[in-house]
């Protein structure tokens, strides 16, 4: 059996940089917590709250002794804000991805009469973005969304930062038939790019493909069902405990690839207990 992983696969910048940060964080200074998960990978959260780095999901539990780390997606401006004032310190861990494209929203909306925005509407990054826009908007996730939207004058898009470039083209297209002027702020990251197209490539050379990573991660998901639609046989799994040898029963070839926010030990596990199988 060849297993394959794919050129471009686990922890990106921005999710390493984060958990760097957080790291630092909870050695040079007492009673740090992060907003939300730092990443979406229970595993890494699990490990860090292990290691002292407790989660709180309110901005009710924020008091003056801690030392809150913002999340890798981001939160919303208003929380930002809400933080400065009421914890003893505030650590930024934001993707620099993230923070670019909150700019980009504020931005676009002292220039247009409507925004789009490219994305999931309940996840966090999305909310973060969405809350630096002073004027109308609306969040898709399919281009046949667009069909609804309303003619403007002057439209503003923008995209998730994981989300897929191809259909953020075609939604592009799309939309230049609902405006006079349509202004595009580029916010999908290199890395995602990077990964998804290494991920396809694999995806068509085997008859298993593996996606390793959070459950509750985007761009996880979004690389298993652009896999699946390559390789029907595509398993989206957080560890090896969710493998059975029976997926790869007469099986030539796998490929192995992981979400941004998947350690590389996680994917290690799963490829070592795939090499157990061909064994």
């Amino acid at each position: 059996m060849q297993i394959i992983v794919a050129r471009h696969a686990g922890f990106c910048f921005g999710v390493e940089r984060a958990i760097d940060i957080v790291k630092k964080a909870s050695e040079e200074n007492d009673n740090v917590v992060t907003f939300g998960p730092i990443i979406h990978n229970p595993q890494v959260v699990s490990d860090l709250a292990s290691k002292g780095v407790s989660t709180i999901k309110s901005l009710n539990e924020v008091d003056n002794n801690m030392s809150v780390v913002i999340r890798s997606h981001g939160i919303e401006k208003k929380e930002a804000l809400f933080l400065e004032e009421r914890a003893g310190k505030v650590i930024d861990a934001a993707c620099p991805f993230v923070q670019k494209a909150q700019k980009a929203a504020g931005e676009l909306s002292k220039k247009c009469d409507f925004i789009v925005i490219l994305g999931e509407q309940e996840h966090p990054e999305v909310k973060g973005i969405v809350s630096y826009i002073d004027i109308d908007y609306k969040v898709i996730e399919r281009a046949e969304e667009v069909e609804n939207l309303p003619y403007k004058k002057t439209y503003g898009f923008l995209a998730q930062t994981t989300q897929n470039k191809e259909i953020f083209k075609s939604v592009e297209q799309l939309l230049r038939n609902k405006c006079d002027e349509l202004i595009v702020a580029k916010t999908i990251c290199s890395a995602t790019e990077h990964r998804q197209a290494a991920a396809i490539e694999v995806a068509s050379k085997v008859e298993v493909m593996i996606v390793v990573g959070g459950k509750n991660s985007a761009n996880t998901t979004r690389l298993y069902h652009l896999c699946k639609e390559i390789c029907p046989n595509t398993y989206h799994v957080e560890t090896e405990d969710e493998l059975n040898a029976d997926m790869f029963t007469g099986v030539e070839n796998v490929g192995l690839t992981a979400g941004a926010s998947t350690p590389k030990y996680l994917l290690e596990k799963v490829r070592e207990y795939i090499y157990e199988v061909a064994k």
